[in-house]
């Protein structure tokens, strides 16, 4: 094993106390490389990134962030895994896209990279992601606990705006899925179902036949106008109960906001009836 760390321009001594372990973990036969810069400012979360990459050897890449906390088994079942899967990621039990958790081989790597150096306020795992799903990866999950994921004020996940993500997510549903349908229902006739359709290109926006929801009250509406829309007359997009709505459908819903029923519903109505669903939250 190898422990590759790049130090981004840290003034918390963070140098000091990585010597003081380098020691510790040669000694168990752990191989460390230690980089960095002391330039007045860090260059980001994607440049210290590659550059921890590009100063290791290991054939295959762990990725660990300085504020999380992964578990002794992590590595080990990993690279089980990622032996039978050369081009996957691999995540831990949990949210299965958060970067932390993926391991993956170089060569994979090198094929899907480098992250985006475009430094505070791009989301360099997000965009690789999406590269990597482009290139035809997949994604596996180890079904454990392997990593303590810590989420606090000061993360670098906080530098990025919630509408650059969603900008990015829209348009990468608008390339990699949206092209397949001739027509597609909205599952959320609220405001975030409202929110992507808006968001939309007007080729997309033509292609939503109906809102749908469980909200009777918004049922009854009958329809959704796009106000600002530049057609004449102005789209009137209808709002009908999810049972009586065509598939396919884009399902945009905050499942934190449910209580878990949304997922319940959804759940059976796919075990049900068979259908397909792209979910977008």
């Amino acid at each position: 094993m190898e422990l590759s760390v790049f130090n981004d321009a840290s003034k918390d001594k963070s140098g000091a106390i990585i010597e003081k372990w380098r020691v510790k973990l040669e000694d168990s036969g752990v191989h460390v490389i230690i980089g960095g810069h002391d330039s007045p400012s860090p260059r980001g979360v994607g440049y210290s990134k590659n550059q921890a990459v590009a100063q290791s050897s290991g054939s295959y890449l762990c990725f660990l962030d300085s504020d999380d906390v992964m578990m002794p088994q992590r590595v080990r079942l990993q690279h089980q895994a990622a032996v039978q899967h050369p081009s996957s990621v691999f995540t831990a039990n949990g949210p299965t896209v958060i970067m932390p958790t993926w391991f993956c081989s170089r060569a994979w790597f090198s094929h899907v990279g480098p992250f985006d150096e475009g430094g505070q306020g791009v989301p360099e795992d997000l965009l690789f992601f999406y590269e990597h799903l482009r290139k035809g990866g997949g994604v596996i999950r180890v079904d454990q606990s392997l990593l303590l994921y810590r989420y606090h004020p000061r993360a670098a996940t906080h530098s990025v705006l919630e509408s650059t993500i969603w900008a990015h997510r829209v348009r990468f549903l608008e390339e990699q899925a949206l092209p397949r349908w001739a027509a597609f229902t909205i599952w959320n006739a609220g405001k975030q179902g409202r929110r992507l359709y808006r968001s939309l290109t007007a080729a997309s926006q033509r292609k939503v036949v109906a809102f749908c929801d469980v909200d009777e009250n918004k049922i009854r509406k009958g329809f959704y106008c796009h106000e600002d829309s530049q057609e004449r007359p102005k789209p009137q997009i209808p709002i009908l109960h999810f049972r009586a709505a065509r598939p396919p459908f884009v399902i945009c819903v905050k499942l934190d906001l449910t209580g878990g029923a949304f997922e319940d519903n959804l759940r059976s109505l796919h075990l049900q009836e068979g259908r397909d669903f792209l979910h977008f939250s």
